[in-house]
């Protein structure tokens, strides 16, 4: 007999996109998941422990085992043992969605050729009932000759089933006489005998959806109806969250006094005050924002609007030669440009990949909003309104706007140029409306919130304690006591003699036509790390100049040398060119890293931040000069 395992055994979950893949992971592995990429490729797998026995490990989601996108390759790749320096898996939980059993089982037929244990998963059965369906899972167990279970997993229902099925996982079976593999006849008749022996019976068209659908995905109306939704979130962003930004910017301003009150060294004082309250806290003073932002982007995705937004804009897409896939990318890059360019595996053409992930970075991003909503609230009064509607929340919806028409028009660029080719078929599944459940939107909401919070203690806190040293070294202590300085004008006079200051002064001739003085240009530097530090810049500038007001220093702000010396920084024409240039900057090395991953060459990301810092320049400049003309 052979040697039984000893290492972990290990169960791929294999399914369609939309099947409830996801949901059967979380509801079997909790919050135990650890996300990586595999090796040689730029696919991420997940896998989490079931027990100290068993590894459950979440593949990309695949239509069928004949791979058209790197996702795809990779889960047969895998499957096959072909992926070097990856065990392949031990046994294969397939999960089908009930309501589309027909053409799940192309899938099924696949995966039971290869030949592993496999159990399967029917998912969706308390819709597929609702709509007048019906399965005999019993039944299609016998047919299959192997375990089948019903699974509702946002309801919990049918998993203590299942994981006792996994507790026997070495104990499945594998097909006596494999499905037919191959597409043709006798893999139409096989299925078409399965669904016999399940008693299977196709649920009645969801009404409500053909219904809604019928005005959401209209040409005009549903395009209408889109741009509108986009404005409301842009709207609801401002009014719901200006609440709870008082509250924390209350919570800092106590802080602040705390720390003053309680910290007796100069140095350290200083640093908790400017480094960290005035840095940091600069940033996470947004964070309301942010949270509610990912909150209704998980509520659209979950209800299931986000794939009619994209079947909506193939249309849209297809005049810069993309397809709906491409969509679905840019949308992902709201959040972060990182996610959305890993969402172009998805797509067949190398070529539309390229394309694609050359216009994603100019997709506004979470990182570029607390830069959004300060420079936004220096420039409008948060009581300005136009009609009902807040000022400040027009102009974020503009900003948003013109972000989805330059990454639209970059790959328009690329595509009818270096990345010439044709369009191919564009395949997205339309899942029926469903109403979220709480627990599945806030867990997506937290995900993508946790992400920022841990990027903020890690990356902006590296960078912000960086530019601290630097924008207090040297200390010029001599010079402040020959000058009898007081504690203020000792910082002020630092942080313009500090090495920070010098650098900002030595690119000053690149950015004096946009009206940038060395403490922007500072902000700009730092923001290479993540555009976030631009903020937690400014915040440690201002708490210099004025710890107890840093906002109203930083509107107070004066050039401290050149031609324009004693005159605002911060005027409605600097603001606007700083947020334009926010608008096409490439100021995120996470992205470039994601480019060069993505893309397998240093050529792209180079060519991205040439190509994106340039427009930057341009664009600021003609919007500063518009800007002068208008006022």
């Amino acid at each position: 007999m052979p040697a039984e395992k000893t290492t972990p055994f290990r169960i791929a979950l294999v399914g369609s996109p939309n099947a409830g893949k996801s949901s059967i992971f979380n509801s079997l592995t909790g919050l135990n998941a650890k996300t990586g990429n595999y090796p040689g490729v730029t696919v991420t797998h997940t896998e989490g422990p079931i027990d100290n026995n068993i590894i459950l490990e979440d593949l990309p989601g695949t239509y069928s085992l004949d791979p058209i996108s790197p996702d795809e390759q990779v889960v047969t790749d895998l499957l096959e043992g072909r992926l070097e320096g990856v065990e392949s898996p031990d046994a294969l939980l397939l999960v089908v969605d009930s309501t589309t059993l027909n053409r799940s089982l192309t899938l099924v037929a696949q995966a039971l050729a290869e030949n592993l244990p496999t159990a399967v998963v029917l998912t969706m059965t308390d819709e597929l009932e609702q709509r007048g369906g019906n399965v005999n899972s019993q039944a299609l167990a016998v047919a299959l000759g192997v375990p089948v279970v019903r699974v509702v997993a946002t309801q919990n229902e049918g998993i203590s089933e299942l994981r006792a099925i996994i507790d026997n996982a070495r104990e499945w079976g594998t097909c006596i006489v494999p499905p037919p593999s191959e597409p043709g006849p006798e893999r139409d008749s096989w299925a078409h005998s399965m669904m016999t022996a399940a008693q299977y019976r196709a649920p009645h068209s969801n009404k409500t959806t053909e219904k809604v659908d019928r005005v959401l995905l209209h040409p005009v109306w549903g395009t209408l109806l889109f741009f509108l939704i986009m404005f409301g979130f842009f709207q609801i962003i401002f009014t719901v969250a200006a609440p709870f930004q008082g509250w924390i910017e209350d919570f800092f301003g106590w802080l602040g006094e705390l720390s003053a009150n309680h910290i007796s060294n100069p140095v350290l004082g200083n640093f908790v005050n400017t480094a960290l309250l005035g840095g940091i806290g600069g940033v996470l003073v947004f964070v309301p924002q942010i949270v509610l932002m990912f909150l209704l982007v998980s509520l659209l995705e979950n209800v299931g609007y986000m794939s009619r937004a994209a079947f909506l804009m193939d249309k849209v897409m297809s005049k810069a030669g993309l397809e709906g896939r491409a969509f679905v990318a840019m949308l992902s890059s709201f959040a972060c440009a990182v996610p959305g360019i890993m969402a172009t595996r998805t797509m067949p053409s190398s070529r539309d990949r390229i394309a694609t992930i050359m216009g994603a970075p100019l997709m506004t991003c979470s990182a570029r909003l607390p830069v959004y909503l300060l420079l936004t609230g220096m420039l409008i009064s948060d009581q300005s309104r136009v009609g009902p509607f807040s000022t400040q929340g027009l102009v974020m919806f503009g900003l948003y706007l013109l972000g989805g028409f330059s990454a639209m028009a970059a790959a328009l660029i690329f595509k009818r140029t270096v990345l010439r080719s044709g369009l191919l078929p564009f395949y997205m599944e339309m899942p029926p409306y469903r109403v979220p459940t709480v627990k599945s939107v806030v867990r997506d909401m937290w995900e993508s919130t946790r992400v920022f919070l841990v990027k903020v203690g890690k990356i902006i806190l590296a960078t912000t304690v960086v530019l601290w040293v630097l924008l207090n070294v040297p200390t010029q202590t001599q010079a402040i006591e020959e000058m009898g300085l007081d504690e203020t004008e000792a910082t002020q006079y630092v942080t313009e003699n500090s090495v920070a200051a010098t650098i900002g002064k030595a690119v000053e001739p690149v950015f004096e036509p946009l009206g940038f003085d060395w403490r922007i240009n500072i902000g700009l530097m730092g923001s290479m790390a993540a555009r976030e530090v631009f903020v937690a810049t400014l915040g440690q500038v201002a708490a210099a100049e004025d710890p107890e007001d840093p906002v109203g220093a930083l509107q107070e702000m004066t050039y401290t040398h050149g031609e324009r010396e004693g005159q605002k920084v911060f005027t409605p024409p600097t603001t606007v060119a700083l947020l334009i240039f926010f608008v096409y900057a490439l100021q995120c090395m996470s992205t470039v890293g994601a480019i060069r991953r993505e893309t397998n060459s240093w050529r792209w990301p180079i060519i991205a931040f040439t190509y994106m810092f340039v427009v930057a320049w341009v664009m600021a400049f003609l919007a500063r000069l518009l800007t002068l003309a208008i006022i």
